[in-house]
């Protein structure tokens, strides 16, 4: 199926937030969390925890069921449960679901911010690929007026109209178109490959992109107040939310640390009875199970007194990783700042490059136009004719590279405007 089709930009960008490995880890980071939030409530439920075990024993050994040595070859079965279930330690509990919840959220940001990257990185290696089609297309079109060109002037050169210079002049022109559109055919496949690889998909031969339709949409975007982007990214971008996650992470740990200070008070039950077959009551096993069980159940309460200031330590630890995380936050906003500007003037500086590129393409094909009319009646050279085409010809290319990279700069500024990925126009 991929062989009948050409991939549009939404199609790979979809493709890419499905296979790339990249994702795939932020799906998996994004699990372990699940895993961390499972673990922090099961704090909060009792442990149950049961065993058994069967003994022989030789020589002196204490009878499980008598409590009294023998000096005697028996067996012994011991079985028993316990329940525990702490009832205060400090709010550590509560503190780690909490901060199990927060780094969910710091994970799903985290996703989300790779799908961007990834859709921009998708986005430039397509637009990459219709730049050198583009410029292919150009060396090609030009490449069949310089062939009839060839048939025109051979025609001159044998009737004696034109010295047959000039027919040498444009076939060393057609030799370098050539070599130019090989130039130019290794270009795209080898965009073609890269964009396949940031895809993963493996058949490179056949793949191939739709490269018709991507003309500059813009509903406004880059007519917007730079303070307005900068806001509405602030308030969408992961970055700054991932970088406020890790300051209530830090928050939590910094509590959690604080919560070792306090006493941890704890319930437990245990239930356990024994068998041994040396019995002095002469009692069958299912007797010995039932009369010799027996209960335990109370309250634990464990105090710090002095633990090699470690709780102290942590705490201050915590209370370091906490202002860290706090610059971190404002260099993020700053940062994110500051790439928007570069954003925002970027995409201005493309605008102005695409439209002084969209003249000089006007004017140097009314100047191609009009060495072709002079070279047709014989008014010029070959070699000026041969100038004036590759000049128009170099500034067809430099259009193409000038339209593609103000569209990926419009994207770019998008997505800080808080447009998602997957709803980009083209």
């Amino acid at each position: 199926m991929q062989a009948q089709k050409k991939w549009t930009l939404r199609d790979c960008v979809t493709h890419a937030l499905e296979h790339n490995i990249s994702v795939k880890q932020s799906m998996l980071d994004l699990e372990a969390t699940e895993a961390d939030k499972l673990s922090a409530i099961g704090n909060f439920i009792p442990s149950i925890n049961g065993s058994a075990t069967y003994t022989t024993n030789t020589g002196a050994s204490i009878n499980p069921v008598t409590n009294a040595f023998e000096n005697d070859t028996f067996s012994s079965f011991t079985m028993g449960g316990n329940v525990g279930l702490t009832l205060f330690d400090g709010l550590r509990n509560v503190r780690e679901l909490q901060r199990a919840k927060l780094s969910k959220l710091a994970a799903e940001y985290s996703l989300s911010k790779m799908k961007d990257d990834i859709s921009l990185f998708v986005a430039n290696a397509y637009l990459q690929v219709l730049t050198n089609k583009a410029n292919l297309e150009v060396l090609k079109s030009q490449n069949e007026v310089t062939l009839q060109q060839i048939e025109r002037t051979q025609e001159l050169v044998d009737a004696g109209t034109l010295p047959k210079g000039d027919l040498l002049e444009i076939k060393a022109t057609d030799a370098t178109e050539k070599q130019n559109m090989a130039v130019a055919e290794n270009s795209v496949r080898i965009s073609l490959i890269s964009l396949a690889q940031l895809l993963r998909v493996e058949d490179y031969e056949t793949f191939d992109i739709e490269d018709e339709g991507y003309e500059i949409i813009d509903e406004g975007i880059s007519a917007k107040d730079i303070g307005e982007i900068i806001q509405k990214a602030k308030e969408n971008r992961y970055e700054v939310k991932i970088a406020e996650k890790n300051v209530e992470l830090a928050k939590k740990e910094l509590q959690m640390a604080r919560g070792a200070y306090y006493p941890t008070v704890s319930a437990f039950f245990s239930y356990s009875t024994r068998y041994s077959d040396n019995d002095f009551l002469a009692r069958n096993f299912r007797d010995q199970l039932w009369q010799n069980d027996g209960t335990g159940y109370g309250l634990q309460l464990n105090v710090p007194i002095l633990n090699g200031f470690s709780s102290r330590s942590n705490v201050k630890r915590g209370k370091i990783n906490m202002e860290r995380s706090k610059f971190q936050l404002e260099q993020t906003k700053l940062d994110l700042e500051s790439t928007i500007y570069q954003a925002y003037v970027d995409a201005k500086g493309s605008y102005k490059a695409f439209v002084a590129a969209e003249k000089a393409l006007e004017s140097q094909e009314l100047a191609y136009q009009y060495a072709k009319d002079r070279y047709d009646v014989g008014l010029t050279n070959a070699f000026d004719f041969s100038q004036s085409k590759t000049r128009y010809d170099n500034t067809k290319i430099e259009a193409n590279r000038a339209k593609y990279d103000y569209i990926f700069k419009l994207k770019v500024l998008e997505l800080y405007f808080g447009i998602p990925a997957t709803e980009l126009k083209f």
